[in-house]
């Protein structure tokens, strides 16, 4: 199984492809706050930025928070993501270890479900997918 990494964030320009590549690809929208990837600043306006990226946590503390089963726990760690289930009830972004979960303004939760599809369009090659035993 491959999980999403964000091991160079060093080299990071806060250029958001990454979590635009995300919105476009997997949620088919174009916002980078419909993303399971979020880059922040930790401080700077060039340099010093930060993934939000889900650590695929096993046992996935927001898929046991989930009520009505949106969130799935995903063998080896992570979460599968159904949302025709979800109620926007953010019992999932509450019991998030690392805060690698948002809502949008209706409240739709958006996590890293460790796809790949961000890591080819970051200029910079910050992001890889790792393999990891499942």
């Amino acid at each position: 199984m491959k999980q999403l990494v964000a091991t160079r964030m060093d080299r990071c320009i806060g250029c958001h492809s990454c979590s635009l590549a995300c919105a476009r690809a997997v949620h088919k929208c174009l916002s980078w706050e419909n993303a399971g990837i979020r880059i922040l600043s930790s401080g700077g306006l060039s340099t010093g930025f930060l993934a939000k990226v889900c650590l695929a946590c096993n046992p996935a503390p927001c898929a046991a928070a989930c009520p009505t089963g949106s969130l799935k726990q995903r063998k080896g760690g992570g979460v599968i993501q159904q949302k025709k289930l979800c109620i926007q009830c953010g019992k999932c972004v509450a019991a998030c270890p690392v805060d690698a979960i948002a809502q949008d303004r209706q409240g739709n939760p958006y996590v890293c479900i460790h796809c790949g599809n961000c890591v080819g369009f970051c200029p910079h090659d910050c992001l890889e997918m790792q393999e990891v035993e499942a």
